[in-house]
């Protein structure tokens, strides 16, 4: 008796302690996942009030437009080199000193007067975002594996896609009453780097003692395949196409039916709750019953078929049904993405390749309104849509092709 007692009390102890760690682990993907969502706060918390700027402060309203996009650029250049950062120094010093910058260069622009200073602390604010990205994303990959990852690395595209709608709304609401307030709610880095310090302490250490510094070989290895090269550019296609709906769609509808800011922002956050409900529930068992690369395509195949039916909807039913579905469609792309690029990694690179990816999104992002842009002058805005929708199938099947002719594809599979 005292055998089974002895017996049951073990795995009752055994039990307790996997509720711990389990706890312990969800409080530190809370911790990423929060820190994360703060690279899409970076411009659009202060796009509600870039009127106010503009008008207080005299500024060139050209010149203007480039604080909301001139950190996309530095987040992608940068993202590579601060992922390399982390893989050799550890995740989490890149993080706390990426959370740090982010507060003060954020904050800073709340006491700027012109353009130049204003655009300096928007570039810095950028390198900080591409560090956080990069740091969150690689320890977010490295306490997860397999279909575990897979889902972790969703609910951060759920996070990010819920922050989009989130953040614009506070920083409207918060530089109602003056724009400089809405700069202050850059300072959460500051409390979240105090967090993530303390939060994530245990887990760097041990990853430390397993970190090798990353090698020229390795890196060729990984980059050095077309295949890895084709997903880079896979995301920011997607980027590109999700930005083409975001920047193009407002426009269009106000020019074709009239539709005013508030419904225009009812449509944009159809398409957020549709990819974020998929992120979550939805992309990591689908990839898991017909292959992540099929997944991706059919991807890419629901945003091609939503974007290419704007043009023709003048029903704002209809127009949000397609909004979701859009929606749906790229909460199918962007986790398994990252997830095929996180499993092609070493351990030992997986900041450095997600970082990759990472910047390679945001590039797309900084570039979407350069590419797309000219098409307007020769077919209108309709012009634009039509595009995106050739690159989403485009996407899709040379996405398919490289994966049945990549060693690294085969050799993950």
């Amino acid at each position: 008796m005292n055998l089974f007692t002895s017996v049951f009390v073990e795995i009752s102890e055994l039990s307790k302690i996997s509720h711990i760690l389990s706890m312990l682990r969800d409080r530190k993907l809370l911790v990423l996942l929060l820190a994360g969502s703060l690279t899409t706060m970076a411009g659009g918390i202060i796009a509600p009030v870039l009127p106010e700027m503009v008008q207080q402060l005299n500024l060139n309203p050209g010149l203007a437009a480039h604080l909301l996009s001139i950190h996309c650029l530095t987040n992608a250049v940068f993202s590579p080199f601060l992922g390399i950062l982390a893989d050799r120094v550890g995740g989490l010093r890149v993080l706390i000193a990426s959370l740090l910058l982010y507060a003060l260069s954020g904050t800073a622009g709340a006491f700027m007067r012109s353009i130049e200073p204003l655009l300096a602390t928007r570039t810095l604010l950028g390198i900080a975002s591409g560090g956080i990205a990069a740091a969150s994303l690689g320890l977010l990959a490295g306490m997860y594996e397999g279909q575990a990852r897979s889902q972790a690395l969703g609910q951060a595209t759920s996070t990010l896609t819920i922050a989009g709608i989130f953040f614009p709304l506070l920083g409207g609401w918060i530089g109602s009453s003056n724009w400089q307030c809405t700069f202050y709610l850059y300072s959460l880095g500051l409390p979240l780097a105090i967090l993530a310090a303390s939060i994530l302490r245990t887990k760097q250490s041990k990853q430390k003692k397993s970190n090798a510094v990353p090698t020229r070989d390795k890196l060729r290895q990984v980059f050095g395949d077309r295949y890895t090269l084709w997903l880079l550019l896979t995301l920011g296609l997607a980027s590109i196409v999700m930005y083409s709906v975001v920047i193009y769609t407002p426009l269009y509808l106000k020019q074709t039916i009239g539709v005013g800011a508030v419904l225009n922002g009812v449509v944009l956050a159809s398409r957020a709750v549709g990819a974020a409900a998929i992120s979550a529930f939805g992309a990591r068992q689908l990839a898991k019953n017909i292959g992540t690369e099929r997944s991706i395509a059919i991807g890419f195949g629901l945003m091609a078929l939503t974007v290419a039916t704007i043009p023709l909807l003048r029903e704002l039913g209809l127009i949000l049904i397609t909004a979701v579905l859009f929606g749906v469609g790229f909460g199918i792309v962007m986790p398994n993405l990252y997830s095929i690029l996180a499993s092609l990694a070493p351990v030992e690179l997986r900041s450095t390749v997600l970082a990759a990816g990472t910047g390679a999104g945001f590039l797309g992002q900084f570039l979407c309104p350069i590419l797309l842009g000219s098409t307007v002058n020769y077919g209108g805005i309709e012009a634009i849509f039509y595009t995106s929708t050739s690159l989403s199938v485009a996407a899709a099947l040379l996405l398919i092709f490289f994966s049945t002719n990549s060693k690294l594809a085969k050799n993950r599979g």
